[in-house]
Parts: structure tokens; C-alpha cells; sequence
């Protein structure tokens, strides 16, 4: 009996966690820069959060959405002080949240724009999920390998490219769903004028704007979403990861007005939004608005790209380095996957990014300490990796 080799594991074996850290079998000590992929924003084990689960725990874990679930109403006030977006709708991942805003937007292209065979306009490179629809959303075509007949109703267009997008859009686009940072593409960063233009342009031709915040929602970026930095009003977003710090929970947030076009019958989730997911996401709802976090976030977040650009790019093979807050990456010239291996050996956890880009994504907690620490194992190896080619075959 075995598992199916979706993953390639790390020869790592965590055993336990605390902070910014991860300790293994062995008792020996990692920092930790993958968040378990960007999730664990508030760090491992954090007392608010554990404190809130545990609590939930001993009272009521589940009692399904034909219930009224008090925590459900409090977590979406909550976010809506900080979007003021009205309406909320509680899965468990990512991939669940932008399976229901691609439903949505479906219905109201129906509904609202006539519209029979409803189109949605995302970006080469970017990442949506796993389910079918979801990874015809995004723009790779490794991830879509052997998974077709693929749905119908999806474009695509260059990222940061306007002109791409109004070649790419027709009479049966609805929506657009874009990342403010593209994330699996190698963190790319959207420009502000482009994301701007997006906005005017689906305001012009009233197609919805949809975001996927999965990745840079809560905090990631210095603000409790990324959008919010550029100056931009989406209709939709989209939240999971860093919004139950570990526990399995995703939100879709949507404008006024469109809870007309998903009511009920029309969705449905056994486990979203019970009582154990609202409990954590309140916790860290709570510890992001409360706290001095995101301000923190932003000074740590400034610190980490300063010294990564003056300690990285200076060494040969380092080709740019890109990101904001505490998402960032390092493009290298040859493959990096290598490369993340050595620095595990040598107390550093990070993570890809595409095949020649080294992802970092550091809980929001991380200190400048910690920060040096990172960015010395990284130069100090780098330097090893060019002298010694034994190094794990790079």
C-alpha cells in the first residue's frame, strides 16, 4: 500500500513547529521560509490561533450550511470592514473559492449580460488550482497536460501587457481574473498602470474584476490584501492559505449585489465554513486587524528585499529578484530545484517558483535576525554551489 507520487517530498521529516522555525527526527532545527506555501502567515502554533481552535474544539466542530453558523456572519463582517465587500462564501481551499467566483461570474454572464457561452480572460503563467476548471483558469499548459477534454469559456492574455488583453477579449468575455503577484509564475509582480488599465477596462465594457488572492490575501504583502496597494476595487476576491494559518478554509468575497446570482441551491459545500474553520479564521482575522502585524510586515517586508537585492544580485548567476512584503523571488540561470535541496542540508526551507526560481515566502512574524540568518545561508551556499560541484549535482 503506498501513496500516488503527487509530490515531490522534501527529505525533510518536521515533527513539530514554533514560530518561524521547524525541527525535524533528529531534533535538528529549520527556519522556515516556505510557510507551508504561503500559509502559515502568522507563523507554527501560534497561542491565539491554537487557543481558538481548541477551544472550538471542545464545544462544536460540524454541523453542515443548513444550520446558521454564527461564525460564519462575524468572520464576513470582519471582512468586510477590511474589503467592503458584502458578500462572503466559505470553502475549504483555494481551488474551491475561485471554483465558485468562475461560477458566479458564469451566472451573472448569463444572466445580467445575456451572454450564452460566457467567457473569462485570464494570464499566461498564472495559477488558479487543481480542479478542471481551475487549471484551464490558469495559463500553463503543465498543468493541464493529459487532463483534457478541458471546459470551454476560458482566454488568455500576456501578463502586463494591456494590449494582449484587449486583443484578447470579445463579445462573450464577462469577467477578468488576474493576481496582483503572479505566484507559481516566478513572482511576477502586476505593474500598477496595468492593473489600473484592467479596472478601466472592465468598468468600461462591465465585466466583472475578479482577483485571486490566495496567495498575497492576508498580509502576505503588508496590507490585508495585495489589491488594496494598488489602487484598484474588484468585484470579486478570492482568499484561502494565510486565512486559517493551517486549517483547511477559502473564502470568495463579492460585491453588492451579486448574492442576486448565487442563491439558494445554486452552491453548496459540506464542510465550508464550519464552526472549528470560522473559530481559527476569526483568530487570525483578529491578530491581522489588531495588532501592529501588517505595519510590521511592511518595514520586515522592505529589509528582506533590500538585502536580498544587495547581497544576491552582486553574485554571478542571479539574474533579477522580485516580490514585495514577504513574498519574493531570485531568478537564477540554471535550474533552482537543486539549489533548494543544499539549502535545506544546510538549515534554510524554501521554495520553487518555475524551474529557475527560488520562492521565499517567510511567516509574517519573521524578524530581521531571522531575516540575516536566511539571506547568509543563501550567499554563503551559493558561493560553495560555484566552487563545488559536487553540490547535489548543480
Amino acid at each position: 500500500m503506498g501513496l500516488f507520487p503527487t509530490y515531490q517530498k522534501s527529505e525533510v521529516h518536521v515533527t513539530r513547529g514554533e514560530g518561524a522555525c521547524l525541527w525535524d527526527e533528529q531534533g535538528r532545527c529549520y527556519l522556515d521560509f516556505t510557510s507551508g506555501i504561503g500559509v502559515c502567515n502568522l507563523g507554527h502554533a501560534h497561542p491565539r490561533v491554537k487557543d481558538a481552535l481548541i477551544n472550538q474544539a471542545s464545544k462544536l466542530w460540524h454541523i453542515s450550511n443548513l444550520f446558521p453558523i454564527q461564525g460564519q456572519k462575524e468572520v464576513a463582517s470582519t471582512l468586510f470592514r477590511g474589503t467592503g465587500l458584502a458578500n462572503a462564501f466559505f470553502a475549504n481551499s483555494g481551488a474551491e473559492a475561485n471554483e465558485a467566483a468562475i461560477k458566479l461570474a458564469r451566472r451573472w454572464g448569463h444572466q445580467v449580460k445575456g451572454v450564452s457561452r460566457p467567457e473569462i480572460l485570464t494570464f499566461y503563467a498564472s495559477f488558479h488550482g487543481r480542479t478542471l476548471a481551475t487549471l484551464t483558469a490558469t495559463g500553463q499548459e503543465k498543468v493541464q497536460e493529459d487532463c483534457g477534454p478541458l471546459p470551454e469559456g476560458f482566454a488568455y492574455a500576456f501578463y502586463n501587457d494591456i494590449a494582449s488583453v484587449k486583443e484578447s477579449v470579445g463579445g462573450e468575455t464577462v469577467a477578468i481574473l488576474l493576481e496582483i503577484i503572479q505566484g507559481e509564475g516566478g513572482i511576477q509582480p502586476g505593474e500598477i498602470a496595468f492593473l489600473q488599465e484592467i479596472e478601466a477596462l472592465c468598468r468600461e465594457r462591465g465585466y466583472l474584476l475578479m482577483v485571486d488572492e490566495i496567495q498575497t490575501g492576508l498580509g502576505r504583502t503588508g496590507k490585508l490584501f495585495a489589491y488594496q496597494e494598488v489602487g484598484i476595487q474588484p468585484d470579486i476576491v478570492t482568499c484561502a492559505k494565510g486565512l486559517g494559518n493551517g486549517f483547511p478554509v477559502s473564502v470568495m468575497l463579492g460585491r453588492s449585489g451579486l448574492e442576486t446570482f448565487l442563491g439558494p441551491g445554486s452552491h453548496g459545500t459540506t464542510f465550508g465554513g464550519n464552526p472549528l474553520a470560522m473559530a481559527v479564521a476569526g483568530a487570525v482575522l483578529q491578530e491581522m486587524m489588531e495588532t501592529p502585524l501588517l505595519a510590521k510586515v511592511e518595514e520586515i517586508g522592505e529589509y528582506l528585499g533590500e538585502k536580498l537585492q544587495e547581497r544576491l544580485l552582486s553574485l554571478s548567476g542571479v539574474k533579477a529578484i522580485r516580490g514585495r512584503g514577504m513574498m519574493w523571488g531570485v531568478e537564477l540561470d540554471t535550474p533552482v530545484a537543486p539549489f533548494v535541496k543544499v539549502l535545506a542540508e544546510q538549515g534554510l526551507l524554501v521554495l520553487t517558483a518555475g524551474p529557475r526560481v527560488l520562492r521565499l515566502l517567510p511567516p509574517l512574524i519573521i524578524t530581521k535576525e531571522q531575516v540575516d540568518q536566511a539571506v547568509d545561508i543563501i550567499v554563503t551556499t551559493w558561493r560553495q554551489v560555484e566552487v563545488d560541484e559536487s553540490l547535489s549535482g548543480i
